[in-house]
């Protein structure tokens, strides 16, 4: 561990870990209501004054790929479909020197309608969460008859190049984790790129329970039955899913098992939430805030400098296994992926 705090470059922390990919959460907003995400009645949104405006984002996101190192832009919510800007955003990250790769993650509704828009202002590719194939059950998931608003939105995804498309499942015990084999069927018919996520302790409700979750050992175990499944050649490097390759390949399958198979020793990832608050890790239960020093008049050094204490702070791990753990206030949803 280094002790040494550096003045100027790179988001390094104390363990040497470098933050290239950074998570922008656009919204905290969602036209959803997943039960393992929020309530029915939804949560108190933020108030218009305490989100960045479009500016103020591309303006931190600026910082971050020109005096920060940042390569990855990947904009989350909340929903980011519903900013109203977004495709704006997206055209002005793209417009920057060095430009960053840029991608975003939806429950893709409206995407159908949006891709090509978005692909043109510069989008490079896209994260949909689809849970199920069943449209009755995904009424029930979601509190939402969406089911095939989704299925459209990864079409039209595809259709406007925003590829490879990348599908995001999370399974819940006795809900759907009897559809991980007929989720890979869908996902390799379609062409897809199939990523199945344990589910976090980042629920508003506080109601996670560890015994409930379906582990990565058990979602491989359903799949094995019906696919052959290899170890995948390519290097993982700091890339949250473990990849097998499906009946020799092309094709390949991922599970992100953030609870079970932590990777936070190659963690290269920084947040920043639709309010302006920096998180050095998804569990985190301490924030930075930039918006206030913004709007405070600080030059880009200042907020580099910011940027780089925050993040100068990161912990080892998210120590979801210590008895201590404490989920942090902020749901996933306003938290950002």
């Amino acid at each position: 561990m280094n002790a040494t705090q550096p003045s100027d470059g790179v988001l390094v922390d104390r363990y040497g870990r470098v933050a290239r990919d950074l998570r922008v959460s656009l919204t905290d907003k969602c036209n959803l209501r997943c039960t393992y995400c929020m309530p029915a009645e939804g949560l108190p949104w933020l108030a218009g004054p305490e989100l960045l405006g479009d500016d103020e984002i591309i303006r931190l996101i600026r910082v971050a790929v020109r005096q920060l190192g940042v390569t990855e832009v990947r904009f989350t919510g909340g929903e980011p479909l519903i900013r109203p800007g977004l495709a704006g955003i997206v055209a002005a990250v793209a417009a920057l020197e060095p430009r960053p790769r840029i991608s975003l993650t939806t429950n893709g509704i409206g995407l159908d309608r949006l891709a090509p828009t978005l692909r043109a202002a510069g989008l490079d590719r896209v994260n949909v969460s689809l849970d199920t194939l069943d449209p009755e059950r995904f009424a029930r998931l979601t509190r939402r008859p969406r089911h095939a608003d989704v299925l459209a939105g990864l079409a039209g995804a595809a259709a406007a190049g925003l590829t490879p498309v990348k599908v995001n499942a999370v399974l819940m015990r006795g809900v759907n984790d009897d559809e991980a084999p007929a989720l890979l069927r869908f996902a390799l018919a379609h062409g897809y790129e199939l990523r199945f996520i344990e589910q976090m302790p980042l629920d508003a409700q506080h109601g996670w329970d560890r015994a409930a979750m379906v582990t990565a050992d058990e979602i491989l175990a359903a799949l094995v039955g019906g696919f052959a499944l290899t170890a995948d050649p390519t290097e993982r490097g700091p890339a949250p899913a473990e990849t097998w390759l499906v009946d020799g390949g092309p094709a390949r399958v991922g599970v992100i098992a953030s609870v079970t198979r932590p990777f936070c020793g190659d963690c290269d990832r920084t947040r920043l939430t639709a309010d302006g608050q920096v998180r050095a890790c998804l569990f985190a239960t301490e924030e930075s805030d930039l918006r206030g020093a913004l709007r405070a008049g600080a030059d880009d050094d200042e907020l580099a400098r910011r940027w780089r204490a925050a993040m100068w702070g990161k912990r080892a791990g998210h120590g979801i296994d210590d008895p201590t753990f404490l989920q942090p206030a902020r749901p996933m949803s306003a938290i950002g992926g």
